[in-house]
C-alpha cells in the first residue's frame, strides 16, 4: 500500500496539471520552451502598447503645427494622461491580468470569468475619480507645472475632453488586460492598433478642421482619441461576450470580497510606482518649465520617448505577468522565476537600443513634432544625457510587470521611490546649488539605473521567496 502511495505522489507534476489545465493556450504558459514562447506573445503586445502609444504621438504631431505655445501645454498634460494609461494598463491592469492568470493557472476556471466584472468596477471607479480630480484642480496644477498664457489655454482646452472621458480608457483597458490574462495577446494588440489607424485621419480632421469636420485646435486631437476608447470597448467586448476567449463572463453579476482583493492587492501597491514614475516626470517637467516655454516643449518632447519605453517593456512585461502568474498559481516558481530573467534580458536589450539611437540622433526625433531652435537643443541635450540609461529603464519595468505576476512588489515600488528621490530632489539640489539644465537631465539618468538595478538586485537577492 505504501509502494503504491509513493508511486502516485512522485507522478510527473506535469501531467497533474495536464489533468487540471485543459486549454491549450494555459498548457503552454505552463510548459512551453521559455523565449520562443515570450517572443511569440510580446510581439503582439509590443505591438498593441506601441500603438496605444503612438495614439498620443499622432495628436502630438499635429499639434505640433499649431505653434510652440500648443505643444507647450499638451507636453503639461501628457504626463497625467500616461499616468491613467500606466495605471489602468499596466498597475490594475497588471493586477487584473495577474488574478486572470492564476486562477486559470490553479484550474478556477470560473473565478477568472467571474473577475472581468470586477475589473471593470474597479476601473470604473477609478476613471470616475480622475475626472472629478483633474477637471476640479486641472487649471491649478498645470500653472504649477509652468503653464501660463497661450500654453496654459491649450493644456485645459486639451486635458478638459480627455478627461471628461477618462472613464472609457480605464474601461478599454480593464478589458484588454482580462484577456491578456488568458494568455492571448493577438487580440487586444488586433483591436487597439485598428483604432490607433484610424487615428491618423481623424485626429487631424478635428485639429484643422478637414472637410466637413469643425476646427478644434488641440481639442480635436482630444476628441479623437475619446473615440478611439469608445471603439477599443466595443470590439473587447464582443470578444469576451461572444464566446470566443478561454473565459467568458456570466450574464449575471456575483461580485466577492475575495476576487477584488486579488485584484487590488497587486494593482493598489503597482499603482504607487506608476504615481511615483509620473511624478517624477511631473517634477522634473516643473523644473525645467522655469527656464521657458522652448525648453519645456523640449523636454516634454523629448521625455515622451521615454513614454514609448513603457509599451515596449509592457509588451515583454505584460506577457510576463501572464506567464509567471500562470506558473506561480501551478507551483513553478522556479520556471517562473528564469522567465523573469529572460524577458528582462530581451527587455533591456530593446529599450538600450532605443537609447543610444536617440542619443546619437536625437534630432530626427524631436523634428518630427516641431522645428523651434530652443526646443532642438533643449531636447537633444536631455536625449544626449539621458538616453544611454534608457535600457535600466526597460530592465526595471519589464521586472516590475515579472514581480505583479508573482504577487511580490515591495522591492520594486522601493526601487521606484529611489529614482524619484534622485530625480527629484538631486535635481532640485542641483539646481539651487547653480546647476542648469544638464545637472537635471544627469540626475534624470542615473535615476533610470537606480530603479533597474535595484528591481534586478533586490529579485536577485530572493525578494520573490518573500511574503510580498
Amino acid at each position: 500500500m505504501s509502494t503504491t502511495a509513493a508511486a502516485i505522489g512522485m507522478t510527473d507534476r506535469s501531467d497533474s496539471i495536464a489533468r487540471r489545465v485543459v486549454d491549450q493556450r494555459t498548457r503552454a504558459l505552463l510548459d512551453a520552451p521559455l523565449l520562443p514562447l515570450l517572443l511569440r506573445l510580446a510581439a503582439p503586445n509590443i505591438l498593441l502598447m506601441l500603438a496605444q502609444s503612438a495614439t498620443g504621438l499622432i495628436e502630438t504631431y499635429f499639434v505640433g503645427k499649431l505653434g510652440t505655445d500648443a505643444l507647450a501645454g499638451v507636453s503639461l498634460v501628457f504626463p497625467g494622461v500616461m499616468l491613467m494609461q500606466m495605471i489602468s494598463a499596466g498597475s490594475m491592469g497588471g493586477g487584473i491580468s495577474a488574478s486572470v492568470a492564476r486562477a486559470l493557472g490553479s484550474g478556477r476556471r470560473d473565478d477568472a470569468s467571474n473577475l472581468v466584472w470586477h475589473a471593470l468596477i474597479i476601473n470604473g471607479v477609478l476613471g470616475l475619480i480622475c475626472t472629478a480630480g483633474v477637471l476640479t484642480f486641472g487649471e491649478p496644477l498645470y500653472r504649477a507645472l509652468g503653464g501660463t498664457g497661450g500654453s496654459l489655454r491649450a493644456a485645459l482646452a486639451y486635458s478638459n475632453v480627455i478627461y471628461a472621458g477618462a472613464i472609457l480608457l480605464w474601461l478599454m483597458n480593464a478589458l484588454a488586460s482580462v484577456i491578456r490574462g488568458t494568455g492571448n495577446m493577438l487580440v487586444p494588440g488586433a483591436v487597439i492598433c485598428g483604432g490607433a489607424l484610424l487615428l491618423i485621419p481623424v485626429s487631424p480632421a478635428l485639429i484643422f478642421g478637414w472637410g466637413p469636420f469643425p476646427r478644434m485646435g488641440v481639442a480635436g486631437g482630444a476628441v479623437a482619441l475619446v473615440g478611439y476608447y469608445v471603439l477599443g470597448i466595443v470590439l473587447q467586448a464582443v470578444y469576451l461576450w461572444g464566446g470566443h476567449a478561454v473565459i467568458r463572463p456570466e450574464p449575471r453579476v456575483r461580485l466577492q470580497a475575495r476576487l477584488f482583493g486579488a485584484i487590488l492587492k497587486i494593482g493598489a501597491l503597482a499603482s504607487t510606482t506608476s504615481i511615483q514614475t509620473n511624478l517624477t516626470i511631473m517634477l522634473t517637467t516643473g523644473m525645467v518649465g522655469t527656464f521657458g516655454p522652448a525648453a519645456l516643449a523640449g523636454f516634454g518632447t523629448g521625455s515622451r520617448l521615454e513614454y514609448l519605453l513603457v509599451p515596449i517593456a509592457f509588451g515583454v512585461g505584460g506577457t510576463l505577468v501572464a506567464i509567471v502568474g500562470t506558473n506561480m498559481g501551478a507551483g513553478q516558481r522556479a520556471r517562473a522565476l528564469k522567465a523573469a530573467w529572460v524577458g528582462s534580458a530581451v527587455g533591456f536589450a530593446l529599450t538600450e537600443a532605443v537609447g543610444i539611437a536617440a542619443a546619437i540622433w536625437p534630432v530626427a526625433w524631436l523634428s518630427l513634432f516641431d522645428t523651434d531652435p530652443g526646443m532642438l537643443a533643449t531636447g537633444s541635450l536631455y536625449l544626449h544625457i539621458a538616453g544611454p540609461f534608457y535600457g535600466f529603464f526597460g530592465l526595471g519595468l519589464v521586472l516590475y510587470f515579472a514581480s505583479q505576476g508573482a504577487g511580490r512588489l515591495i522591492w520594486p515600488v522601493i526601487a521606484q521611490f529611489l529614482r524619484l528621490v534622485v530625480a527629484g530632489g538631486g535635481s532640485l539640489i542641483a539646481l539651487r546649488l547653480g546647476g542648469g539644465l544638464v545637472s537635471v537631465f544627469v540626475m534624470i539618468g542615473l535615476a533610470l539605473a537606480v530603479f533597474g538595478l535595484g528591481v534586478a538586485g533586490s529579485i536577485a537577492a530572493g525578494s520573490w521567496s518573500g511574503r510580498r
